[in-house]
């Protein structure tokens, strides 16, 4: 076992290790984590804000509660990915640098 460059035999293909795949997988994984986890906290959010009386159906009000909720949820969600997002990857041109920490100032 030289590292992660090296040969491995669990497999039986007798081939390298590509990292670069791995990185992809795991990525793809993670990205399948945050949105099931999205998901579910929008679903417990707005079910908590929406539904009085849990029933059989959902009553007229409830499902435009429930539509309105998970809309202003993912406008949220997005709101906070772009400004993140833009903080992790800065723009490359000198003198564009933006002070993240303030994007976070929730004082």
């Amino acid at each position: 076992m030289d590292g992660f460059g090296s040969d491995f035999s669990a497999g039986g293909s007798g081939g390298k290790i590509d990292t670069g795949t791995i990185m992809e997988q795991v990525k793809v994984q993670i990205a399948v984590a945050n949105a099931q986890e999205l998901l579910q906290r929008m679903t417990d959010k707005c079910f908590k804000k929406c539904i009085g009386k849990p029933g059989s159906s959902l009553d007229n009000s409830e499902q435009k509660c429930i539509a309105m909720c998970m809309d202003r949820y993912m406008d949220a969600w997005n709101t906070v990915s772009r400004t993140y997002n833009s903080c992790e990857n800065p723009p490359l041109i000198k003198g564009m640098q933006r002070d993240c920490t303030a994007a976070w100032d929730v004082s």
